[in-house]
C-alpha cells in the first residue's frame, strides 16, 4: 500500500463543523492503440452463427455467379471487352459496388437488361444483407427483455422516493430474483471458466 489516503477538506455544515473526505487517486486508464482482436473475432463468429448472414452471402454469390453468366452468354462474340467469364465476373462485382456505372459494359439488349437487374438488385441485396445481419444480432429477442427489465429496475431505483410501499417490495422481489439466479448460473458453471 504505497499511496497514503489523503483527506480533502469540505465546506462545513454548520459553523465550527470540520467534514473530510477521503481523496483517492483513480487510475489512469490505458489508451488502447491497437484493436481487441478476440473480440473483434468473437462478434463476428456471433454475428455468423446467431443471424442468417452466411446463407444470405451465400445466395448472393449463388446469384452473382449466374447473372456473370448470363452476361457472358448475352455477350459472347458480340462485345470486345467482355471476352470471358472472368471478366463478366468481374463486370458483374463492379457493378454491384457501383450501381452499374462502369464502363464498358453490357451492348446487347438483352446484356442490358440483365445488367441492368442485376446491378438494381445487387446493390440492394448486398447492403441489405450487411445492415439487416447487423441490425438482426444487435435485436435479438433473447436479449431484449432483460436489458427491459434492467433500464425499469434503473429507472426505479432512480425515482426511489417517489414510488409506493408496493411498488418497493415489487423492485426488491425483482432484484433479489434476478441475483438469485445469477448467482445459480454462477455456482453451476466449472471453476476454470
Amino acid at each position: 500500500m504505497g499511496e497514503e489516503e489523503r483527506f480533502e477538506e469540505v465546506t462545513p455544515l454548520l459553523p465550527g463543523d470540520k467534514v473530510l473526505r477521503i481523496h483517492r487517486r483513480r487510475p489512469r486508464r490505458r489508451l488502447r492503440i491497437t484493436p481487441n482482436i478476440p473480440a473483434v473475432l468473437r462478434f463476428l463468429k456471433d454475428i455468423a452463427t446467431k443471424t442468417p448472414l452466411i446463407p444470405l452471402i451465400l445466395t448472393l454469390a449463388g446469384l452473382w455467379l449466374l447473372f456473370s453468366l448470363g452476361i457472358y452468354l448475352a455477350e459472347r462474340g458480340v462485345n470486345e471487352q467482355i471476352t470471358s467469364y472472368g471478366y463478366a465476373l468481374w463486370w458483374s462485382f463492379t457493378a454491384m459496388q457501383t450501381q452499374g456505372a462502369n464502363a464498358p459494359g453490357p451492348i446487347t439488349t438483352p446484356g442490358i437488361i440483365i445488367g441492368s437487374i442485376w446491378s438494381i438488385f445487387s446493390t440492394i441485396a448486398f447492403f441489405g444483407v450487411i445492415i439487416g445481419s447487423l441490425y438482426s444480432y444487435f435485436m435479438l429477442p433473447r436479449r431484449r427483455p432483460s436489458r427491459e427489465i434492467i433500464s425499469a429496475i434503473q429507472y426505479n431505483l432512480e425515482e426511489l422516493e417517489s414510488l409506493s410501499a408496493d411498488e418497493l417490495e415489487a423492485l426488491r422481489d425483482t432484484t433479489v430474483r434476478i441475483v438469485d439466479a445469477q448467482i445459480s448460473r454462477l455456482k453451476e458453471k466449472p471453476q476454470g471458466q
